[in-house]
Order: structure tokens, then sequence, then C-alpha cells
């Protein structure tokens, strides 16, 4: 039906352009100049003047969103319809904290995120650099509900609310991004620097973006291409050099953009090498790395919409402490070069994306081919190693959406989605068979504005996916395949009884198809010292979640406090089976019905204009429901106390992770004591001649704590890293 619709409404004559005008004031009615005023769902900016005015000139007709947003004061957002839309006054409320104006991946289309169904959360751009981070997962380890199951400092898959791996889908800019994701290696695919921020759903969203979006969505939206007609549009660019003391890291990253002719265009490298990492109790060998990562974008904008093309590269080689199977506490010592597992990496991805002005509908596409390689080699004395597994996997995925009535009283998406996806078993050790997979699904997602108080919010979903698994003699496996139909569905009800309170409870149905080597594994893992083994009648996941918040925020302070439970049939989990082959424990994957229980709460309160404080805490309960064991990997208790204060030039805080011991251990895991650490962090701003120069300085475990994370890999042989000292030093070009 989708399709149909689409044709049809392409074969429309266009409306003819209009504009879109207003002015930005404050709270006393004073126009405010230079707040940055953006059309949301075409992606394009400009700058008020000094009169607090401005205007978007050549827009079709449609139902749009306007956002106005600058430092200091409270986001405007507001609905405006094409043509027929009067002059817009939006007026700004000063405020201490860096608000998100709007977020889109909750629903699909922009959001006030007061008036978001899931809870959601936000990195932006500055907390993003403030980290400087190769993995992904440590960055959003700051926010509440997110943590971190990690390989070292390089290494991490994010944990959202208790759960990770295939359950956590990561997107890039709403597109998919496929990996291994049953590996503790194989992290996210993205390079932190080459983000403009990161919106993290805490809660199933498989209605929105189907399988693997079961414990949560992690949206990473890129730097946008600059507008070519926009006065703000001159070519600008960035380097940035920084250093870290614990492992020798240093690194590099150039940011590019300008225009020419009608075309926007950017461009960015970064490159990262570090040697092994230091514990409070010496080197950990082996756990160095090297990363080069890049992008190139072009788009264009016009009354007709937007499109854009972007390249992704993100790569590198990480070395891995050999995990001791007999749990002593000392590593081999260093000193006879790097030896031991090393994982290659490699994922390229081009992109494609467009938004399309028509019959007063919003049309969207988004199309992506993607090329995931991953190879593990076993480093020893000899020049080429030992050879271990080597996988390729390309994807190719396409989405259509069309949006409508953004300014009435119903707004919703209808979308369609397919993929086709390839596996390549090429290495010595085949842990999984050739595969292929494909995929398709349609869904309806609506928002209804019953008051001006009280807002609906449904959807439904239907997948169908399939799994080819070729033969193969070294495995003893047959021709195999697997056909999956699901049904996802959510209905959650916003209620807002004063402008900057929000009221939301949300029940959804969620579903994650088994991955191949959950399937059809069959080999050693070195790089996680076990041996694999599949289950070929394992069935799908199905999850009910159950979740409810309350959001408040004013100038002076904002909090959330959230409760979920969620229930999964059929949960897959991996478990020692008490056996050995080929010199390494045998591991199993099993199933078996969970639930998990849990919330978060967060508070951030401006003392004075130039200081915040923040208060933060999250927990989850997890239990197989046949025996009440805990799931594995369940993440402790934890809160987090903050202090941020900037002044005109400089900007300084500190932070401090106060983390439980985890009293309710799964047969499978290993505990760990308390701790609590201590973060450092600041800025200065300063000139060298008319170029403006930042420096800025962060020290990670400031007291160089000795503790053991329970979602580290490494804690049964090592600790975690000590002092980190980081210096960053960036100018404009």
């Amino acid at each position: 039906m989708i399709w149909t619709m689409w044709l049809s409404v392409l074969s429309l004559s266009p409306a003819l352009p209009d504009s879109i005008t207003g002015t930005i004031v404050d709270t006393a009615r004073h126009g405010i100049p230079g707040v940055t005023v953006s059309l949301a769902e075409l992606h394009r900016s400009t700058a008020t003047d000094s009169m607090g005015g401005f205007r978007f000139a050549e827009v079709g007709a449609g139902h749009y969103t306007v956002v106005a947003s600058r430092i200091g004061y409270t986001p405007g957002v507001r609905p405006v319809q094409v043509p027929g839309a009067a002059p817009l006054e939006i007026t700004l409320a000063p405020t201490a904290f860096d608000l998100a104006a709007v977020t889109v991946t909750a629903t699909r289309a922009p959001v006030d995120p007061l008036s978001s169904p899931l809870p959601a959360a936000m990195l932006q751009s500055a907390s993003l650099a403030r980290e400087y981070r190769v993995s992904l997962a440590h960055a959003l380890e700051s926010l509440a509900g997110v943590r971190a199951l990690t390989t070292g400092g390089e290494i991490g898959k994010p944990v959202i609310r208790g759960l990770s791996g295939a359950r956590v889908l990561v997107l890039g800019d709403g597109n998919r991004l496929e990996d291994y994701s049953w590996s503790d290696e194989d992290g996210p695919s993205i390079e932190t620097r080459l983000v403009d921020r990161v919106e993290v759903i805490r809660g199933p969203a498989s209605v929105l973006y189907g399988s693997d979006a079961l414990g949560g969505v992690v949206n990473v939206i890129p730097v946008d291409v600059p507008d070519a007609r926009s006065p703000r549009a001159a070519p600008a660019g960035q380097v940035e050099v920084y250093g870290a003391s614990n492992n020798h890291e240093f690194g590099s990253a150039l940011h590019a953009q300008g225009t020419a002719g009608s075309l926007g265009w950017l461009a960015g490298l970064v490159g990262r090498h570090s040697e092994a990492l230091h514990t409070p109790a010496g080197e950990l060998d082996n756990t160095g790395f090297t990363a080069f990562s890049g992008e190139g974008a072009v788009g264009t904008r016009g009354s007709w919409g937007k499109a854009t093309l972007r390249f992704t590269h993100y790569g590198g080689e990480f070395h891995l402490l050999e995990a001791d199977t007999a749990q002593n506490p000392a590593p081999p010592p260093p000193g006879g070069g790097e030896q031991g597992p090393v994982r290659k990496l490699s994922d390229d991805r081009i992109q494609f994306g467009g938004t399309f002005p028509a019959a007063g509908l919003l049309l969207e596409a988004k199309g992506q081919w993607q090329r995931h390689w991953l190879a593990e080699v076993v480093e020893g004395d000899s020049a080429a190693g030992e050879a271990g597994f080597d996988l390729l996997l390309n994807t190719t995925s396409l989405d259509l959406l069309a949006h409508h009535g953004a300014g009435g009283r119903i707004a919703g998406t209808l979308g369609a989605s397919a993929y086709y996806q390839t596996n390549a078993t090429r290495g010595q050790e085949p842990l999984v068979p050739n595969a292929s997979a494909s995929g398709a699904a349609a869904y309806l997602y609506e928002q209804v504005s019953l008051s001006q108080r009280w807002r609906l919010l449904t959807g439904a979903r239907v997948d169908l996916r399939r799994l080819s698994a070729d033969s193969n003699t070294e495995l003893a496996l047959p021709d195999e395949r697997r056909d999956y139909t699901a049904w996802s569905g959510d209905v959650g009800l916003v209620y807002r009884p004063a402008e900057r309170l929000a009221f939301s409870v949300n029940a959804g149905r969620a579903w994650r198809a088994p991955t191949l080597f959950e399937l059809f594994t069959n080999g050693p893992h070195p790089g996680e010292a076990r041996f694999e083994v599949g289950d070929a009648t394992l069935r799908p996941e199905a999850g009910l979640n159950l979740d409810a918040s309350v959001r408040w925020q004013s100038a002076r302070a904002r909090a959330e406090v959230s409760a979920f439970r969620n229930r999964i049939s059929h949960y897959i989990y991996i478990a020692p089976t008490g056996t050995t082959q080929d010199s390494l424990p045998v591991y199993r994957y099993q199933q078996a019905d969970a639930v998990l229980d849990g919330g978060e709460a967060s508070l951030e309160l401006a003392a004075t204009s130039a200081l915040v404080l923040s208060a933060r805490v999250d927990f989850v309960r997890s239990e197989r429901q046949s025996d009440h064991q805990p799931l594995p990997q369940t993440p402790p208790l934890r809160g987090k106390l903050g202090a941020v204060w900037r002044g005109t030039s400089t900007t300084g805080g500190l932070d401090v992770d106060l983390v439980s011991r985890q009293t309710r251990l799964s047969p499978f895991d290993i505990g760990t004591a308390g701790y609590a650490l201590l973060d450092l962090f600041g800025s200065t701003d300063h000139h060298f001649g008319s170029r403006p120069i930042r420096i800025e300085l962060q020290v990670r475990n400031a007291l160089d704590t000795r503790y053991r994370d329970f979602l580290s890999r490494y804690k049964a042989f090592a600790l975690n890293p000590g002092r980190n000292i980081v210096v960053r030093v960036s100018t404009e070009l």
C-alpha cells in the first residue's frame, strides 16, 4: 500500500513555494539576535537578525516544526503549516542548562522531549567532545540508565537497562548499523569525534525499528551539511590534537565544511593510536590500538526538499588482553612484544537520505550500503600470527516513510523497510557458515492530541524475516533456513498539566530474532577464551515492557524519574557447560523466560547562574523466571554526582561515580567490590593573535583508585585503568 501512495503523491504537481517568518523574543518581549532557528524536517537553519526576526523562503507545502535555540535559553518549538502560516512569535526563557530542543528517535519525527512517550536521553556535541572516547559506549555511560560492557578502554557495547548486544539497536542517522553483536569485542563502528549528538531510547522500540530494538535504541546523528543558501554557510574548519597519559594515547582530528554553488559539503578525519593500558597494579600487556576514521558528505536543499549523500569509514586494530582461564591475578609480564589476540575491523557505509514535501505530506527516504569486516588473529612469535576467524558482512537497506499532520491534532508516520544481507566466513576457524538474510516490514505510528494537556501515541508493525545458512562440513551443518513473522505494538499516554511538567506511561511489545551465531556457531573464540556452541532450535525473543516516567524542567531545575518492567519470553544467553574443547571451556547458548525491573532518577539544579549541580541514580534487577536466578552481566546500582562551573572563557567541573557491589550474581558471574571514582575536567578559551584557541583538560580516575568494573571483560584477571590525564588543544581554521 505504501508503495502505491508514494508513487501517486510523487506524481502530483508540486505546490508553489511559500515562506515562514517570525520573531524570537525573551520574556520581556525584546527580540533576541543570533538565535539559531531551524525547520527540523527539512534540516534548514538560519539566525535571527538584530531585532530577533527570521525568515525561511521557498518552503514547499506541508506541516513543519520550527525550533529556536540559543545557549542560555530554553529552546522553543512550534508547529507550522504551509501555506497559510501567520508570522510566529516564539518566547525563550533564560536557563542555565544546555537543553535539547527536540528528539527525532522516539517517534521518527521531531517532538519536544517532554512529550516523548518513551524515556529519551541525549548526549549533545559539547558533552561528546569532552569525552574524546574511541568507544561510543564509554561516552554514553554518563547518561542515566546506560552502561558499557567493556574490553579495556578501546572497545565497548552499550548496555541499556541491563540489556546489550543484539538487544540494543544502534542507528546511524536512522539507518540500522549491522555488526557482529554476538561478540563482546565488536562494539558500534562509530567515531565519536564525527558525531553531532546521540539520542538514546531507554526501552523497547521494535514498533519503529523492528528486531533488535528489544532493550533500547542508540541513534548517532552526524553533523549536517551546511545549507548553501544560508548566510551562515561560510567555509569553516577545525583542527585538534590530544594526548592521554595512561596508555600514551595520542590523536588528531580535522573537520572542514563549506559550499560550492547549490551544494553544501563537509569532511572529517580522525586518527588515534595508543600503547598498553596501565592499572594501579601495573601494565596490561597487549591492550593498545590504532584506529582511523573519516567521512565525507554532500547535500543540497530547495523548495522541493533536501537530499544528502554521505560516506563513512571506521577501522583499526585492537589488541586484546588474553583471558586467563585459570583466573590467575597476574597476566604475562610485558617486554616480549605484543602477543595475544588482535581484532581487525573495517566498516564502510554509503548512505543516501532525502526529504520531499508533497501534497501535504513529508516523504522521507533512507538508503544504506554497509560493508563490515571483522577478523581475529592470535599474534605470537611468528610474523604472521595464528589465523583465527575472518568474517565479512554486506548489508543493503531501504526505508520509506510518509509523515503527515505535524501541525494538526493527528500526526504520524507510515513506513516500510527492507534489507538484504550476506555473511561470508573466510577464516581458518569457521565459527559460523556462510549465510544470507532478508526482511521486510510495514508499520504505522500515530500521535493524537486529545487536548492541550493529553496526547495519545500508538503504533503497530509487522516484520517478515528469513535466514538461510549454507551447509558446512567443518561445522557438521546441513543447509538451514529459518522464517520469522512477528508483530510489534505500542501505546503511550502523555499528560502535561503544566508547560514544563509531563507524566507519561507506555506499554510496548517488542521482539528479536536469534542471530546466526546464536543458532549455528561452533568453534573457538580466542579473544573471549571460550569454545562457543549454538543451538539451532532457539526461538525468537518476545518482550512486553511497561514504562512510566515524570519529567519536569524550569529555569533553575530539571528532573526525571522513570520506572520500568520488561518481561522477555525465550531470553537467549550463553553459559558454561563445565566441559572443554581445544583447551578452552565450552559455552552453549540457552533460553529461559526472564524479567527485568528497575528505574532511573536524575536532577540538575542551577545553584547560581554559573554553577550547575547534578545527581542521578539507576538500577536494574533481573532474574530467570524458572529458578529466580539473576541474568548474567546485570549492572549493579550506580549513582553519579556532578558540578559544572561556566565562566566567560573558562569552564571547570567534577564527576563522582558511586558504584555498589552486585549482590545478586548469576551462577556464571564473578562478583566485584563497590567503588567510587573522581573525574575532573576543565577548559579555557584564548586567542593567539586573531585565532581562537581552546585548551581542555580531563583527569579520569583522579585518585588512581584500584577497582574492577562488574561489566569489564577483564574483571577476573585485571584491574581497570588507573589515573589518566587527557589534554586536548583545538583551533578554528
